[in-house]
């Protein structure tokens, strides 16, 4: 019998106007999902995550609230929180912090200097502690570190997504990965492991949206 077709697309790594460089505004997010240019979407702000709770109360399961929290050894994403994680601690410590609460460990940009990456030898000591690892991040050329990143998965046998990271409405849409139902926390995972990345990069000004959009925050 032949396999069904992947068709729900999913970015797990985007900011929304509460983050300091964020831009996405809530009816973009709902446009995003009304015209199918994605199937589910991971709020994940620096930080905070009223936002996301917020649209999710407003558009369901179509939105997972998360949070991309600063720790003392780079960022790191909680998936599927409940409450907000503090910034501040280690790797690992966010890590247990993370699945106190029910939800799923996402490395953002690993390996990266510029943009706060956790780095090989943090990683490589809480590998049972990571769910999934960003393995190409739409916002990465010429910076990321997709081989890396993918070699250490392989290795691991830790599951990969790719994701937007977009911080303005221009540059979601294009990398995601595609899964074949909605995700919920339990079944993410599995879902991602068969399923498929969808690697483009954003437009070239879309990297331009976090620097413009911290002064646009900073007068508004």
């Amino acid at each position: 019998m032949q396999k069904a077709k992947l068709q729900f697309k999913i970015d797990l790594h985007t900011h929304s106007i509460i983050s300091p460089d964020g831009g996405i505004r809530e009816f973009e997010y709902k446009k995003l999902l009304e015209e199918k240019i994605l199937d589910c979407i991971a709020i994940t702000d620096h930080n905070k995550i009223d936002f996301a709770q917020k649209l999710q109360e407003k558009l369901g399961n179509s939105i997972i609230v998360g949070e991309e929290i600063t720790t003392k050894d780079g960022e790191l994403i909680g998936l599927f929180l409940k409450k907000v994680i503090q910034a501040g601690m280690s790797a690992s410590e966010t890590a247990k912090e993370i699945h106190e609460q029910g939800g799923l460990v996402y490395v953002p940009h690993p390996f990266e200097t510029l943009r706060q990456g956790v780095q090989l030898e943090i990683l490589e000591n809480m590998t049972g502690e990571i769910d999934i690892i960003e393995v190409f991040n739409g916002r990465g050329k010429w910076r990321g570190k997709t081989n890396k990143a993918l070699e250490f998965a392989e290795k691991y046998g830790i599951v990969g997504a790719a994701s937007s990271d977009a911080h303005g409405f221009k540059g979601i849409g294009k990398t995601y990965s595609v899964i074949d139902e909605l995700p919920t926390r339990e079944s993410l995972k599995k879902l991602l492991r068969e399923g498929e990345l969808e690697k483009v990069y954003a437009p070239i000004f879309a990297f331009l949206y976090p620097s413009i959009n911290r002064i646009k925050n900073k007068i508004t």
